[in-house]
């Protein structure tokens, strides 16, 4: 990471140092140092408080130190009714409280609320830039059971791709393995605003349970619901490989979603 402003002889205020340290958001930040969680040379920090960068700094009873910015991609199992946004005026349960490293991530994309299973978080924003760009069509799999039996004909359908009114939009064509009447296993190379619950619903049907399984060459496997881990070296040289064709034109902005809003 390069060094903050306040490094130097000027002097930075202490939440933005905190957030370019990779710590937590500049808000994040100002509700630690409001209940007396970080000290700045042994002292208990204040609100408003500029430092020089060249402070002893404790945060959460962890050491602060800017270093070279590391490379950092998690694999997280979203429990359900988890929600994706970091605004916690939409809800209390937030995906990033599942995370306890100090260092700021962000999640690629997003599951709704009532989801569950694999979301990928990263510090990389080049790298999160060209999975999030929906254009790329990177494969996604989920496992997915209704509230009643699917007829045949209603699964062709869905796989060619579907007309979704209420987003304007034609779905891609998909594939489908059926694993039971209510159970399926799905591979999407899009991720419209709760895509598999409306194409389902298209027909009639209810989810009842929808689990991601696999982004790209990243599987959940046996990962705990709730748990996280970074990738392993073969995983991420694989995953940019896969990327290596992937166009970044567009910045990334991250949506600010609220309680049901998500991918699926």
């Amino acid at each position: 990471m390069e060094k903050p402003a306040g490094s130097t002889d000027l002097k930075i205020r202490l939440n933005k140092y905190l957030s370019e340290a990779g710590v937590c958001s500049r808000r994040e930040a100002d509700r630690m140092i409001a209940c007396g969680e970080v000290t700045v040379d042994g002292i208990t920090a204040h609100t408003g408080m500029k430092i020089s960068g060249r402070e002893r700094i404790i945060a959460a009873g962890k050491p602060v130190i800017i270093t070279g910015k590391r490379e950092i991609v998690l694999a997280v199992n979203k429990p359900r009714g988890v929600v994706c946004t970091t605004d916690r005026r939409w809800d209390d349960k937030l995906l990033i409280d599942l995370i306890h490293e100090p260092y700021r991530v962000f999640s690629v994309g997003r599951l709704d609320k009532e989801s569950e299973g694999l979301i990928l978080m990263t510090n990389e924003g080049d790298l999160l830039n060209r999975i999030m760009k929906s254009e790329n069509g990177h494969e996604k799999e989920y496992e997915v059971c209704v509230d009643q039996a699917v007829l045949p004909e209603h699964i062709r359908l869905m796989e060619k791709g579907i007309y979704l009114p209420e987003l304007g939009r034609t779905t891609r064509p998909c594939r489908i393995i059926r694993e039971g009447e209510r159970e399926f296993r799905m591979i999407l190379t899009q991720g419209l605003n709760r895509q598999i619950r409306r194409m389902f619903a298209a027909f009639g049907y209810q989810v009842i349970r929808l689990r991601r399984v696999r982004i790209m060459n990243i599987r959940l496997g046996d990962l705990p619901s709730g748990q996280y881990r970074e990738l392993t070296h073969q995983e991420l040289e694989e995953l940019k490989k896969q990327l290596a064709g992937s166009s970044n034109n567009t910045e990334f902005r991250y949506r600010r979603t609220g309680r049901n809003a998500g991918e699926n």
